[in-house]
């Protein structure tokens, strides 16, 4: 495959795989610690957050952490060059995502902090990292 397909299909990749990945986790997530609400209610789950403990969040955490690493990991390794910034789009990507989750759903103050800082920018560089190794 060209050099220039393969950068062009690097992002999709990614976002499609971090996605996925994403996407079966929070599915876990809400199997073990089940909130009695439809996931795909929004006005519902916002209206639950707040009053959800510490448990409840460690599955989204993971979700958004392992699935911009993931994405992140694809992306690199599909690219032929520009690992990095490929890598940086993905996180930048699934940053934008985590703002507007946090923006529509809120959540305590510790986990708003701890998504937005860790499990987006720092995960696509690692992700960047173990591709390239």
């Amino acid at each position: 495959m060209k050099p220039l397909l393969r950068n062009i299909i690097a992002l999709p990749a990614g976002i499609i795989a971090g996605g996925l990945l994403n996407s079966s986790i929070v599915f876990i997530g809400n199997a073990v610690f089940p909130t009695g609400i439809d996931p795909n209610d929004y006005e519902a789950y916002a209206q639950v957050i707040p009053t959800l403990s510490m448990e409840y969040f460690i599955f989204p955490f993971l979700a958004h952490a392992l699935g911009t690493l993931f994405g992140a990991y694809i992306a690199s390794k599909v690219a032929v060059s520009y690992q990095l910034l490929w890598s940086l789009l993905i996180g930048g990507f699934f940053l934008v995502g985590g703002i507007t989750a946090i923006s529509m759903f809120g959540g305590p103050t510790w986990f708003m902090i701890l998504d937005l800082t860790i499990a987006y920018i720092p995960m696509a560089y690692l992700g960047y990292k173990f591709a390239s190794k």
